[in-house]
């Protein structure tokens, strides 16, 4: 069986890194998507923004976020969706989905930041780091007629 996302968007805001009581640590940061279409009776464009919460618990791209990544900044994420039950302060069950990007089979691909060039990091089973630089990706878009849309 396959459990795989892979995103393109951008931080809503800083990431969060922290100190699990294992002393391992964990990152977690929103990730904004967006779909583009043009209106098929009044021509106008319309957008649609989805918000993805994204966990990180591989080591070497923590590192990678900590040092690089802030509200803006465009990602190409690869990980797999979990959801997770809790309770609320008020004793209340409640459930979240957020993308995983674990020690295994994780990539994130820092798209557009304050720097120019594109750089790959890809989790791995050792704490190796595959780094690539190249030309930036500025603008990913997807523009869809109403016709397009299955619904």
């Amino acid at each position: 069986m396959i459990n795989k996302v892979i995103l393109v968007g951008n931080l809503g805001k800083d990431p969060e890194v922290r100190t699990m009581s294992n002393a391992k640590q964990v990152a977690t940061f929103s990730l904004a998507t967006t779909e583009n279409w043009n209106d098929k009776n009044t021509g106008e464009r319309v957008s649609k923004t989805e918000w993805h919460q994204v966990v990180v618990f591989n080591e070497p791209l923590i590192k990678v976020i900590s040092n690089y990544v802030n509200k803006g900044t465009r990602l190409y994420i690869e990980g797999s969706l979990q959801t997770r039950k809790w309770t609320d302060n008020n004793g209340i069950e409640r459930y979240t989905t957020e993308v995983v990007l674990n020690p295994f089979n994780s990539v994130l691909k820092i798209l557009s930041s304050q720097g120019n060039g594109e750089a790959n990091y890809a989790g791995a089973q050792s704490n190796n780091i595959k780094s690539d630089l190249g030309t930036a990706t500025n603008h990913v878009e997807n523009v869809l007629d109403d016709d397009d849309i299955p619904f």
